[in-house]
């Protein structure tokens, strides 16, 4: 039977594709982010996969109500431009936790940048989980969960084997999501 968010999907033509396990611990490495629709399709994929997953989102959007929402949904509000160790912080949650999925996205912006972040990587290598590469695909209307990546500690060359596999996807502004290579 299918659920709510698979229905829908379904029903504004959008088709999901997982084949990765439900890891008990993992990063979702979710791109293209162009649009605020991003996070909507986001959750209703991982809810039509009956799986769970927390997200960081910059903390200016956890205001009331919202904050509460977000928080209840799995939010982690993320202070822009505050110094903090927010690697050492996640890593630790992955550390005590029994499970934790993560989905972040590396563009940590709508706008376009080749320079995606890269703290994801450095969780996942010192946590030791896997990253499921999640792709947005608006031209095809296609969300696909199918290809699982293992850091090796080679934060420039991880993120340049990412972006290259991120290159066949097409974000719901193509315009605003680049795959150029990552700036020093």
């Amino acid at each position: 039977m299918m659920n709510f968010s698979a229905f829908l999907l379904k029903t504004f033509g959008w088709s999901v594709t997982a084949t990765v396990p439900d890891y008990p611990k993992c990063i979702i490495c979710v791109a293209p982010h162009t649009s605020n629709w991003d996070f909507i399709l986001g959750e209703l994929t991982i809810h039509s996969l009956g799986r769970k997953a927390a997200f960081m989102m910059k903390s200016s959007w956890f205001f009331f109500p919202l904050g509460c929402l977000f928080r209840a949904m799995g939010g982690i509000p993320v202070e822009r431009g505050k110094k903090q160790n927010l690697v050492d912080t996640i890593v630790n949650r992955f550390n005590t936790s029994k499970e934790l999925t993560l989905a972040i996205t590396p563009e940590g912006t709508r706008k376009k940048t080749a320079k995606w972040h890269t703290g994801f990587l450095r969780i996942a290598f010192a946590a030791n989980v896997p990253i499921v590469l999640g792709a947005i695909d608006a031209a095809r209307k296609r969300i696909e969960m199918t290809k699982v990546f293992h850091p090796t500690g080679d934060i420039m060359g991880d993120i340049e084997k990412i972006k290259e596999y991120y290159r066949q996807f097409r974000g719901v502004h193509p315009d605003n999501f680049s795959t150029d290579p990552q700036p020093e």
